[in-house]
């Protein structure tokens, strides 16, 4: 029997008369049920973003509906809506292969983070490994292996992009790294870090990244007779590329390296050991040379113009300014930027550059003041987050201004994608994405990091037009295609990226008819990809005539056909469901309908050329002179960046460093810091003295603060503490009361005593000759001396940390020298003795001075700059927070010092 068909548009829901249509070939008496379960079933289907569910066999036994086998596939971007409801999903690997731990690990990653990490693998023992950035870039690099009959030796598929960080590249290399080199190969492997022109990632760090990687599995990849092939472009992919090759040369390593004026897959040629064959020119078809001539529509729908004006939804100052400096770059008369939308601060201005000159653009929080006060803005350029895509994308159809919307976010769920399409279509509205870098028309206006940056938009001469327009699903590899089309043609007329999820707001078709019927447009090249039939209607148009231009295509994904099981590809909409969908398929309808197909990747560039000479002997492109753009100045932070220039630094700093992959503390990672459990005092000795002290001396540090850490609420700084804290301030502000009270009388008699008792020691003073010589000065002997303890009533403080020294220091002849001078002291009055103050200063010098981790220089230095303070003033911190919290706690009023406790006196009393 026929399967019955009923078509539920995005949006609605299965109607009763849907389901009654569904059930009709079945028995009367289930009807009934049946239809409540389809209708119970579809409800299901769209709360839970279900894109995939079949059913087949089923039974219904009286008012029970049994399901006997089922398939189902879940959007997997919906988890941050659904998370409540599917609870613990655990997504497994595609049917038919286990997931490797090595792959765990990067989908571990890749879900941590907020670039995009991606790792199969494919055959365990092959000789040919891929290291790709870019979702597009990673499949063409796997296509051209296979294309090139290597496809039985290709280890895995991955891809990192969005801008990981150093230590994510790092990561992310490692694992490969690691998994390549389990084993040798008797023939040698092949490594090829590839990947197109970045229109933002910056190259350098996570090259850096790569190198590191690199340097970890150095002897292995020498072991096992590795040759590593590179090439990349992109922001700073000059000092990538410089960085890879010097250390590839430090490492011993065999490796080529390639920049952007190398074609994207020439390295897989030359890893394989093959020469490139050149397609032989031929002369165009009698048929093409005919639909050349054909009178053109002139009334192409232009998205962009000179003066596009667009709304930037999103803080990115980046984007920003170099859609900016592409304005300059063009020529341009006024800024593309005319605003941007942040809804996380109130209104402000940003600052940006407008060649040399500083501009002020608006912020603002909500988006209906910035289309209010900017009606000649038409484009929006949405940078929200896949959690807040489709809101900002709603609200902006809503208020029939913009005519163009850009969605960069990846990973929108895809039924609110088509509820997105759906109203675009209402509204009239041009949606480029989601999941795109966007476009570029030369000349006129480009999106976001579209094109990269200045440097690229200039070697890719997209500062004037071309006659050549391209439409791909990759934005990655649409930088690709400006460098190949500059490099064989007169340049880019107009580039679109629509963006890699399954359902983009526009087809390869919208913009195609577009570039068609615009007089300016010579030449299309397309870039598709293995999934979804959307190629097949551009078969269609040329077969029909509609499109008659010429058109150069390719699809990637060509490699499918080797994987044994499914392999998810760079982009959500990049597998194929049907023999259809695969890109060999299409190639090869595109083929035959008289498209322009190349034998692969490696040959579109040749074949671009070819045709675009076809069309220049027919006199259908007129070549014109080529002019000097406008030169941009660098932004002082990007020229520090590729060390162009260097100013002296405002700070130094030589304990703490946080710029790389973890938290350094002296040298020693925060990660280290917990496993060898050095504790506070370990964290002290690094970041206070730079070097790892003992165990012993550690314990002592922390022994210092323990016994510093309170002393009641009497002592001036607990006091001052307590009186800011009833007066309704702030923890910060009271502790600072409290720590502004110390000083030579209270708590700064630790260096003192450090200070009286080293001099005296070390000139050679006997205790007695000491405490006669201060006598005689008038002067204190600080670290003598406490208002209640006495030889009688003995500090346990002064014992604990005595007795420690005694057992643990090498020696303490400091300690034992004020040890006798309290002997002298406690004989005149008892409570002369040795107090915290006293003991920890004495100690403290024994330790800088006989631990043997100290210099004498070193030692007296930091006796002289105040370290011994630091220990009064970090300890006690911990009491006045407490006291502090205390007063918080018991709900003290604000505190009024009693008339009884103060005498006042006349006011001519006169001392």
């Amino acid at each position: 029997a026929k399967a019955v068909r009923e078509e539920v548009d995005i949006g609605d829901t299965l109607t009763q008369e849907q389901a009654l249509r569904l059930v009709g070939g079945a028995p009367l008496p289930a009807h009934s049920v049946l239809v409540d379960f389809l209708l119970l079933l579809y409800k299901a289907y769209a709360d839970l973003y279900f894109t995939y569910l079949e059913i087949n066999p089923l039974v219904v036994q009286g008012r029970s509906v049994h399901v006997l086998d089922l398939a189902a596939r879940l959007d997997s971007t919906a988890e941050f809506l659904c998370k409540l409801h599917w609870g613990d999903i655990e997504f497994p690997p595609p049917f038919g292969r286990d997931a490797y731990p090595e792959e765990a690990y990067i989908a571990d990653l890749d879900a941590k983070s907020g670039a995009s990490l991606k790792l199969t693998v494919i055959n365990p023992h092959g000789r040919v490994w891929t290291m790709v950035a870019g979702g597009g870039a990673s499949v063409i690099y796997s296509d051209t292996i296979c294309d090139l009959g290597w496809g039985h030796e290709l280890a895995n598929y991955g891809e990192y992009s969005g801008a990981p960080s150093e230590s994510q590249t790092f990561e992310y290399a490692k694992t490969i790294l690691g998994f390549m080199t389990k084993e040798p190969h008797p023939e040698g492997k092949l490594l090829i870090i590839g990947g197109g022109i970045a229109n933002f990632t910056n190259v350098a760090a996570t090259f850096k990244g790569i190198v590191r990687a690199l340097t970890e599995y150095k002897h292995p990849l020498l072991e096992q007779n590795v040759s590593i092939f590179v090439r990349r472009g992109g922001p700073n992919y000059q000092e990538g590329l410089r960085v890879m090759r010097d250390e590839g040369a430090k490492l011993g390593l065999k490796m080529a390296v390639f920049g952007p004026e190398t074609h994207m897959t020439s390295i897989v040629s030359m890893a394989l050991g093959l020469r490139p064959v050149p397609k032989e020119k031929s002369d165009p078809s009698p048929a093409a040379s005919s639909l050349l001539t054909r009178n053109v529509s002139s009334s192409a729908s232009l998205l962009f113009t000179p003066n596009t004006k667009a709304i930037i939804w999103g803080m990115q100052p980046r984007a920003v300014q170099g859609m900016l400096d592409f304005d300059q770059l063009c020529s341009r008369k006024e800024p593309s930027v005319s605003a941007m939308v942040y809804p996380f601060s109130g209104n402000h201005k940003q600052r940006f550059y407008w060649g040399l000159k500083e501009i002020l653009l608006p912020v603002y929080k909500d988006m209906a003041e910035a289309v209010e006060k900017h009606p000649e803005a038409d484009v929006l350029v949405n940078f929200a987050s896949l959690r807040s895509a489709y809101e900002a994308t709603m609200e902006a159809m809503s208020f029939d201004k913009f005519k163009v919307i850009a969605i960069i976010a990846e990973g929108i769920p895809e039924n609110k994608t088509k509820l997105l399409n759906k109203r675009a279509r209402e509204k009239g509205v041009t949606i480029i994405g989601p999941a795109t870098v966007g476009g570029i028309k030369p000349g006129c206006f480009k999106i976001g990091n579209t094109g990269g940056m200045v440097d690229n938009l200039v070697s890719a001469k997209l500062y004037r037009p071309g006659s050549v327009a391209y439409v791909s699903r990759s934005g990655g590899m649409s930088n690709e295609l400006n460098n190949i089309i500059s490099r064989t043609t007169n340049g880019v007329y107009e580039g679109v990226a629509i963006g890699g999820d399954r359902y983009p707001g526009t087809t390869f078709m919208d913009h195609i008819l577009r570039y068609h019927d615009d007089p300016a447009v010579k030449l299309i090249v397309m870039l598709g990809e293995i999934g979804g039939v959307e190629e097949y209607k551009v078969c269609e148009a040329v077969r029909s005539g509609r499109v008659f231009k010429p058109v150069v295509a390719w699809c990637i994904g060509t490699c499918a056909k080797v994987f044994a099981a499914e392999v998810q590809f760079g982009h959500a909409g990049a597998y194929a469901s049907s023999e259809q969908e695969t890109a060999l398929a299409k190639n090869q309808a595109l083929r035959e309908v008289g498209v322009h197909v190349p034998d692969s990747f490696d040959t579109l560039g040749t074949m671009i050329r070819e045709v675009y000479e076809q069309l220049v002997g027919g006199g259908f492109v007129v070549p014109q002179p080529e002019r000097d753009p406008p030169t941009i100045p660098m932004d002082y932070s990007w020229a520090q960046e590729l060390g162009l220039v260097r100013k002296p630094t405002a700070f130094m700093s030589s304990i703490c460093d946080e710029r790389g992959e973890e938290l350094l503390y002296a040298g020693m990672a925060i990660s280290n810091v917990f496993k060898e459990d050095i504790g506070i005092g370990g964290v002290l000795s690094l970041l206070w003295f730079q070097r790892r002290l003992p165990t012993y001396a550690c314990k002592f540090l922390e022994m210092c603060l323990m016994v510093t850490a309170d002393h009641g609420p009497a002592v001036s700084g607990a006091h001052n503490t307590i009186v800011t804290a009833r007066a309704g301030k702030d923890l910060v502000s009271s502790v600072t009361a409290g720590l502004l009270t110390i000083g030579d009388r209270f708590g700064g008699a630790l260096n003192g005593a450090a200070q009286q008792f080293s001099e005296a020691y070390e000139s050679g003073m006997i205790p007695m000759e000491f405490v006669n010589h201060m006598r005689r000065q008038h002067k204190l002997i600080l670290g003598i001396g406490h208002k209640v303890k006495s030889l009688n009533n003995p500090d346990m403080r002064v014992v604990l940390l005595k007795d420690f020294a005694k057992a643990n220091f090498p020696a303490t002849p400091l300690l034992d020298y004020a040890i006798e001078v309290e002997r002298i002291t406690t004989s005149k009055k008892p409570n002369l003795i040795l107090n915290v103050d006293g003991v920890i200063a004495t100690c403290f010098v024994d330790l800088l001075k006989h631990s043997g981790a100290f210099s004498r220089e070193e030692a007296q230095e930091y006796i002289e700059i105040g370290s011994l303070n630091g220990l009064f003033v970090l300890g006690r911190t911990l009491g006045f927070i407490g006291h502090f919290l205390d007063q918080k706690r018991l709900k003290q009023g604000l505190y009024r010092h009693p008339w009884d406790d103060i005498t006042y006196l006349p006011h001519d009393f006169n001392m």
